[in-house]
């Protein structure tokens, strides 16, 4: 790998993680356009960007990491259990189903959802309108929703958003909580895959590493201020129908 297809890959890591639209299908189609083949060293790659875009969560939302939010946490963590019990034990299935074909049709999937959902969702009725009035069950069905990201395609923050506001929560609650959860799952596959990976690096660009880490994290903090200024006035529709047209656009590809 070189400086710029690093540079590439850490704008759409950044750009796609906490966005309800899927990071593994759009690394997938990147991955596929700059020729980079799957390999182990792109795999530790893909871990340094997982841990910048962590890095832009926790700097945002720093005054939420406290004792004083143990209640919230606690919710968080109770939530991130579902997914690391389950994912743990249906692994091997993942990586079975993990094709394009499988990817492209849940964005499609997914993005029916979105629309569907926020045809019926009132955001000003819901009870839930901050991170910290959420539920345990808000929480646990946000957990559980969260499963549904083992498919790949599927995003991680679409189904945690999908899953709070279906349970009561509003559009900005709902995703605030998304990203707070990103960081304990983000941490412990990260953790997993760096164990795994981690003599990659030893023959590894670092200069592309570092480069690659910078990139993603800053984009990642733009992006994730971004979408929370662009929830105080649109919905997720727009993304619902980006997910349709990119998932189209897969099939067609293949």
């Amino acid at each position: 790998m070189d400086i710029f297809q690093a540079i590439i890959i850490g704008i759409i890591e950044g750009f796609t993680e906490f966005l309800p639209i899927s990071s593994t299908g759009h690394m997938i189609v990147a991955s596929k356009f700059l020729g980079i083949e799957q390999s182990a060293v792109i795999k530790a790659y893909e871990v340094i960007i997982q841990f910048a875009a962590i890095l832009a969560v926790i700097l945002l939302y720093r005054d939420k990491i406290n004792l004083k939010e143990i209640d919230l946490w606690t919710k968080i963590m109770a939530a991130f259990l579902p997914l690391a019990i389950i994912g743990f034990l249906l692994k091997d299935w993942v990586k079975e189903i993990f094709i394009i074909e499988t990817v492209a049709w849940m964005f499609i999937v997914g993005g029916i959802i979105f629309i569907v959902v926020e045809y019926f969702h009132e955001d000003e009725e819901k009870k839930s309108k901050e991170v910290e009035e959420i539920t345990w069950f808000q929480a646990m069905s946000i957990g559980f929703g969260q499963v549904l990201s083992l498919v790949p395609g599927t995003s991680r923050a679409g189904s945690t958003i999908i899953s709070g506001m279906l349970s009561g929560v509003n559009r900005k609650a709902s995703t605030e909580f998304s990203f707070l959860l990103a960081i304990p799952v983000m941490t412990a596959v990260s953790g997993y895959d760096l164990l795994k990976h981690y003599e990659e690096f030893v023959d590894a660009d670092l200069t592309a590493f570092v480069v690659g880490f910078v990139v993603a994290f800053v984009v990642a903090y733009i992006t994730i201020k971004l979408f929370m200024v662009f929830l105080q006035r649109f919905t997720f529709i727009a993304f619902g129908i980006y997910r349709i047209v990119f998932g189209i656009i897969l099939l067609m590809i293949l």
